[in-house]
């Protein structure tokens, strides 16, 4: 099943709060990761761990694709699980006094030998969570 799990949400901010929340690593920290080496710049890599300080999963990213107020694309990685990789692709348009995000990652399938934590019903419902929850709620709060 090599399908790309996709999640779309109308945020109701104008496009360019949403690309600040997207690629400043202060606003970051309020509602995605907290990624010190983030740069929204084309072949940056960053490096993150989930929140609550227990970093058991080591995440990195390496930026792929970089077009200002419309799309953000980057690598998803395991390093301390596996040499596979993922893309995650951020793209914004404007709808409607607000901003619709789709948020597509494809490749999932690869690490489909890591376990349940790595699944992609487990990543679905992530992505569901930032975007329709974190996302919005501190967008439009």
């Amino acid at each position: 099943m090599n399908t790309p799990i996709t999640v779309q949400y109308k945020i109701n901010v104008p496009i360019e709060k949403v690309w600040t929340a997207l690629t400043d690593k202060n606003e970051m920290k309020s509602w995605y990761f907290d990624i010190q080496d983030f740069e929204p710049e084309l072949g940056n890599v960053f490096n993150f761990y989930e929140p609550g300080g227990e970093n058991k999963y080591h995440h990195q990213g390496e930026i792929l694709e970089i077009i200002s107020h419309k799309k953000l694309k980057h690598t998803w990685a395991y390093p301390d699980f596996s040499d596979q990789k993922t893309t995650v692709i951020w793209e914004l348009q404007s709808e409607d006094n607000g901003t619709l995000v789709t948020l597509t990652h494809e490749g999932i399938e690869n690490f489909k030998d890591l376990g349940e934590g790595f699944s992609r019903k487990n990543f679905t419902g992530g992505w569901n969570a930032i975007l329709g929850q974190s996302l919005k709620e501190y967008l439009e709060k």
